[in-house]
This record gives structure tokens, C-alpha cells and sequence, in this order.
């Protein structure tokens, strides 16, 4: 296991509707992933899990013997898997050299101050620390060497985009995401997820990349104040400017944007997320790649909040609508071209040269003709 993500967020943000998107568009790209199931409250998963911890543990069983609430047991759970993770690591030594989805609990406190789900990153991390020493008075120095080989660890914090549509919720989440990023001392990605559904609320005061890349916040303080009219306090305004401070002070947090169901942003996330890790540093993943594979690893999925801010919030329904005329397109040549090998196949060759073989040709032709150069050479290893 040399590189994995674990995925973090509040309840709703998205995580394993996530991990179930992010396992099948690695399974496109050619990447060999695995997800490890580190709720004890998700019995309902819609992924194939390779490992879960609800084999070694379940809430519901916490719940009843130690009488505990539901964020209680979850962190119970948490701190026996700590204790056990001796059960972890043969799990996850079996998985090989998989790429990894942690899909991690949703209670904020575990990866805020609560110590086990830190601890268990830092152990997973040191799986990977294999140390060959050849030091000896027979060895020269040319072979004293030492080897370290380190697992690449990336946290993916996913926040609903929803908390974009109120200013409180904003800086909330930044809060939130700050106090994440010190908490578990890694490197992190902090990702606003269904950012297709924000055509859906009232309009943002501001554009997308005010929000992606936290710019100048001084400018929400009269939207928190109007926000919070009916609460108006002398004390808030000096408690907001300080709370607003104190993020940019750090510096740390950004945000980048996902559409799970969009192959474009999974692209652009998998892209920011490699990089990360030191993934994208690695070597090529084959010989024989596919389209999806070349683009990602070519950097054609790195795609410009302005690009976002259009596709999703400026013009949806036209996208939407080019969308599905250009699906419409793709199933109609699909099928053409399956009648097309259905009538080669029941006659000759010769007979592959009637009117309906060359009307697909000159159709398929015209259509590779119009398809715009995306700048992709595809070069085969001998």
C-alpha cells in the first residue's frame, strides 16, 4: 500500500458516495484500489469494501454493552481499533500494493482533538518504513546504505458546498478545516463536494474562487452582520474581525471544488491529490493506456475555478444541454457502429463494401474530423 487517501468530513459531506466514485473512476484509469471501511456506524455501504473495521467491532454492540450514545461509541470503537491495530495492519498487508480509500467516521471531534484516528495514520504510515542497513567492517562505504521507504498518506476533507450559501457556515468550515489540518499533520486537500447542486440555492455573493482560494474575508463581515441582525450585539463585530484573523493568520486553508458524477472534476481533484502524495512524481502507470489514463497523467484534468464557476453556476443548463445532445451522438455512432460488425460478420469481405458500410465511414470520418484537438499523443512502449 504506498499511497492512499483518507477521507475525512462532517455527517453529509459526502464520503462514501465519494469513495464508491473515486473507486470506480481509478478502476477506469487502470489503477488497482482497494476502500477500508473505518466507520463502525456504516452498515449500509454502496462500495465493495475490501477491509471493515465493523469485523472487528460494531457500534451497536458498544452501544448496548457500555451504554454509550452513538458519537460515544464511535469513539470507543475508535480507540479499540488503536488498540488492536495489529487486526489492521494483516488486513491491510494482505491488500498488497493497492491503492487505498480510507473511508473514515463522520463525528468532527475525531479529527479535531480526539488522539486515535491520528494515531492510526501515523501507525499506517509506518508500515511502510522498511530500514536495510548494510553497514559492517567488511562493507565499503559505497554499500553502507539505508533504505526508507515511507507510505504517502494524503487527508481528503470533504465539506458540503451548501455552507458556501451562508457566511456563517463559511467560516465555520474554515474553522473547521484549520483546526483539521493541525490536528493530523499531514499532507490535506480540503474539497467542497455537490458543487453541482449550488445552481440549486440563492446566488453567492461573491464569485466561486473568493471561496476556493479564501481571499481577503474582511469583505463577509457586513454579510455576517446582516446575516445575524436579529442576534446584533456590540460584541460580535469584534469577535467576527477576530475569528476572521485568526484564519488568515495561518494562511492554510484552500478549497478545491468536486462533482463526483462529473469525469472532468474527478479528473482535476485525482490530479491535485496526486500531487500531494508524490504520485504524479512516480513512474507511468503502463504501456497500454487508455484515454482516461494519458489525460490524467498529461495534467488534462487540471481545470480553472473560473471554468467551475461557469460549467456549474453561470451556465448549468446549457452545459447540461450540450451534455446530452453530445451523449445522444456518441450512443448513435456506438450503435451504427455495432451494425456495421454485425453485417461484416454474417457476410464476406467484399460484401463489407455495400452502401450502408461506406455511408458509417464517411460518417464516422466526418465526426473524427470535427472532434476538437485535445492535445493528447499517445506514445506506445516498444
Amino acid at each position: 500500500m504506498p499511497f492512499a487517501q483518507l477521507v475525512i468530513g462532517p455527517p453529509g459531506a459526502g464520503k462514501s458516495t465519494y469513495c464508491n466514485g473515486m473507486h470506480q473512476f481509478l478502476g477506469a484509469i487502470g489503477r488497482q484500489c482497494s476502500i477500508v471501511n473505518l466507520d463502525p456506524a456504516n452498515d449500509n455501504m454502496s462500495y465493495p469494501c475490501a477491509l471493515d473495521v465493523r469485523d472487528l467491532v460494531k457500534l451497536e454492540e458498544i452501544m448496548e454493552e457500555d451504554k454509550l450514545g452513538p458519537n460515544g461509541g464511535v469513539l470507543y470503537a475508535l480507540e479499540e481499533l488503536e488498540h488492536n491495530f495489529d487486526w489492521l495492519e494483516n488486513g491491510l498487508k494482505e491488500l498488497g500494493e493497492n491503492y487505498i480509500l480510507f473511508d473514515c467516521p463522520g463525528q468532527v471531534e475525531l479529527f479535531t482533538h480526539h488522539s486515535s484516528l491520528r494515531n492510526i495514520f501515523f501507525k499506517i504510515q509506518k508500515m511502510g518504513i522498511r530500514v536495510s542497513n548494510m553497514a559492517g567492517k567488511d562493507k565499503t562505504p559505497e554499500q553502507e546504505l539505508t533504505t526508507f521507504i515511507v507510505q504517502q498518506l494524503v487527508v481528503v476533507h470533504l465539506v458540503d458546498s451548501y455552507t458556501l450559501t451562508l457566511p456563517s457556515m463559511y467560516i465555520s468550515a474554515l474553522l473547521l478545516s484549520l483546526r483539521a489540518m493541525l490536528q493530523l499533520d499531514l499532507p490535506h486537500l480540503n474539497v467542497l463536494t455537490k458543487i453541482d447542486n449550488l445552481a440549486n440555492y440563492a446566488p453567492l455573493p461573491f464569485n466561486l474562487d473568493y471561496y476556493t482560494e479564501v481571499q481577503d474575508l474582511s469583505y463577509l463581515l457586513p454579510e455576517l452582520e446582516n446575516e445575524s441582525s436579529r442576534l446584533s450585539h456590540e460584541k460580535f463585530g469584534p469577535l467576527n474581525k477576530t475569528i476572521i484573523d485568526l484564519v488568515e493568520e495561518f494562511g492554510l486553508v484552500g478549497f478545491e471544488t468536486l462533482a463526483v458524477e462529473d469525469k472532468k472534476s474527478m479528473m482535476s481533484l485525482l490530479r491535485a491529490i496526486d500531487r500531494a502524495s508524490g504520485y504524479a512524481f512516480g513512474p507511468a502507470e503502463g504501456a497500454n493506456d487508455t484515454v482516461w489514463q494519458v489525460a490524467v497523467r498529461e495534467g488534462m484534468g487540471t481545470t480553472d475555478v473560473r471554468d467551475v464557476q461557469e460549467r456549474w453556476l453561470d451556465a448549468k443548463d446549457e452545459y447540461d444541454r450540450q451534455e446530452e445532445k453530445d451523449l445522444e451522438e456518441e450512443v448513435r455512432i456506438r450503435n451504427a457502429a455495432s451494425q456495421v460488425e454485425t453485417t461484416g460478420a454474417a457476410g464476406s469481405d467484399d460484401d463489407m463494401e455495400d452502401d450502408d458500410g461506406h455511408a458509417y465511414d464517411e460518417e464516422l470520418e466526418n465526426w473524427k474530423q470535427n472532434m476538437p484537438d485535445s492535445g493528447v499523443r499517445v506514445q506506445r512502449k516498444a
